[in-house]
């Protein structure tokens, strides 16, 4: 019996070595990879609201995104929807740069105009850091904004990837 496995003795530092290289391998392939995925990590900082009128409100959504990975983000598109008390899901409609600087300076009570708005074609770098705000209007009133569960800003890059930031509400 001691016979029939002397050539298995005899292979097995081989085959030790062989499966520490092919971990090395794998362990590298990974952390050389690791800044290739395209994402953004970020969160919503502030929300102030405004009423428009009766039926319709002005959300100012201040926020910060982190690219961690080794490619630029490129912004196609940046979407902000409402999740009611009774949760509906409401789309909002964004409101363009020029007229989010005519809401500061006419209304005062908004406080500061802290970030430039995210836009379309937007460039985040690699490893970089921005705040941005979007400024959206949605067709519920101030009290019904207020009184939201929850805001997410949707984030999509020209090659595909998406990005969901959560409002978390204390």
């Amino acid at each position: 019996m001691k016979k029939a496995l002397e050539p298995y003795i005899k292979l097995a530092p081989f085959f030790a070595i062989g499966v520490v290289v092919v971990a090395l391998a794998l362990a590298w392939i990974l952390f050389a990879s690791r800044g290739a995925q395209m994402q953004l990590n970020g969160s919503i900082l502030k929300v102030r609201t405004l009423a428009l009128d009766d039926k319709s409100a002005a959300a100012i959504l201040d926020f910060r995104v982190t690219n961690p990975s080794d490619y630029k983000f490129v912004v196609r598109q940046a979407d902000t929807t409402l999740v009611d008390q009774s949760g509906n899901t409401l789309e909002g409609a964004p409101i363009s740069e020029m007229d989010a600087r005519r809401l500061f300076e006419y209304f005062p009570i908004l406080g500061q105009k802290y970030n430039d708005s995210l836009i379309v074609r937007a460039k985040i770098a690699p490893h970089q850091s921005i705040d941005r705000m979007l400024a959206v209007r949605f067709e519920v009133s101030e009290q019904q904004l207020q009184a939201r569960k929850q805001l997410r800003i949707r984030i999509e890059d020209l090659d595909g990837p998406v990005v969901e930031l959560v409002e978390t509400r204390r």
